[in-house]
């Protein structure tokens, strides 16, 4: 489902200008920068509307959150929803998950998040996914020694998958849960994850730990199609 066309979408984006990255790769290897006083930087892929990238800003003021998404009418609601909260500790890049070495330096990125991505079915479509070994490689060339990835998914296909290629990568697998929510709401839900709980869709989650690699895997950039397209986060729900 395809979102609608919002409205003033550009005066609303200069309401909320500084909350926006326009050049991430100029901030490369100095982002602690823009607030010097935070003991963590997080990063998430695929923000959405922002419920989960703000509230999460909101619960922990000691950390900068970085928020990545591709579809401009989605990100504009995250960064309004920052500032009706007041928040000085979120930035938003309107860019692409390929290109987080370009954003960001070695070891620079404490923890990411990666929410609900689009599952692409079917085998020919599995390099796209975010949780593939290709992605989490990339995601290794970014995250600290011992940073974590925190994943969570609707599709139960997608995450026993996923499953197999966070080791694949150099991630050691813990709090693995088909049922996050099953005693209960647990952690900041996005608008998508409290839809799929209120119809009772169990919800996968695990987190994977960089390991250290001997030799480093190489990272090569795939040559083609988007790999990374837009996530399947808030902004395909309405």
């Amino acid at each position: 489902m395809r979102m609608r066309k919002k409205p003033n979408l550009i005066p609303r984006m200069e309401r909320c200008a500084r909350f926006l990255i326009r050049e991430p790769s100029s901030y490369r290897g100095h982002w602690r920068q823009l607030k010097p006083d935070a003991k963590e930087i997080r990063l998430e892929i695929g923000c959405g509307k922002g419920r989960f990238s703000a509230e999460t800003a909101q619960r922990n003021p000691d950390v900068l959150y970085i928020a990545l998404e591709r579809v401009p009418d989605a990100m504009v609601i995250a960064m309004e929803r920052s500032m009706e909260k007041g928040l000085d500790n979120i930035l938003f890049i309107d860019g692409d998950a390929a290109k987080l070495r370009d954003y960001f330096a070695p070891g620079e990125v404490d923890l990411l998040y990666i929410n609900f991505c689009d599952p692409w079915p079917g085998l020919k479509h599995a390099r796209r996914r975010l949780t593939h070994e290709h992605f989490l490689i990339l995601y290794r060339g970014v995250l600290k020694d011992g940073g974590q990835i925190h994943f969570k998914s609707d599709n139960h296909d997608l995450f026993e998958w996923s499953l197999f290629q966070f080791p694949k990568a150099g991630f050691i697998l813990s709090e693995v849960t088909r049922d996050l929510h099953g005693q209960g709401i647990n952690g900041v839900m996005t608008d998508y994850e409290e839809k799929f709980y209120q119809m009772g869709t169990p919800i996968n989650r695990c987190v994977g730990t960089k390991e250290a690699m001997n030799p480093e895997p190489e990272y090569k950039p795939i040559v083609g199609p988007d790999q990374s397209r837009r996530t399947k986060t808030d902004a395909e729900t309405g």
